[in-house]
């Protein structure tokens, strides 16, 4: 089974999407929306870790100056995907859950220091805060 396969499975599974083309449409929709939030080695790291067809989408994005908000880019899914936020939210996680297994621990973490609040509850992660 090849690197891409297993990672459509794994969103498959996750996401208990009914078809594989459906898997692949939700995967496909986050990493190239996921594409334009990160930049610099985050973004380089991540893409070498991908396999070859989510990379080429993944790095095909151009970087926005600031990534967006975690609700923001649920929004964007759902337009993408033409759904409602609840679905959207759903799909973001399953990816980005996913992604996440993918990259390990180390490399998700460095991604979540340079995104906006808000974005380690859709990799699955609690996000702590600080008291004041």
């Amino acid at each position: 089974m090849t690197r891409h396969r297993r990672l459509l499975q794994q969103v498959r599974t996750l996401g208990r999407y009914p078809s594989e083309d459906e898997a692949g449409r939700v995967l496909d929709t986050v990493l190239a929306l996921l594409g334009s939030q990160l930049t610099a080695e985050d973004r380089c790291d991540l893409a070498a870790v991908l396999p070859e067809r989510s990379r080429v989408l993944f790095a095909a994005q151009i970087p926005l100056p600031e990534p967006v908000t975690a609700p923001a880019f649920v929004e964007a899914v759902a337009d993408a995907l033409g759904t409602s936020l609840t679905s959207a939210r759903w799909d973001v996680s399953t990816v980005l859950t996913a992604l996440g297994d993918l990259a390990g621990h180390h490399l998700t973490s460095r991604i979540l220091d340079h995104l906006p609040r808000g974005w380690a509850l859709l990799f699955g992660r609690a996000e702590f805060t600080t008291a004041a």
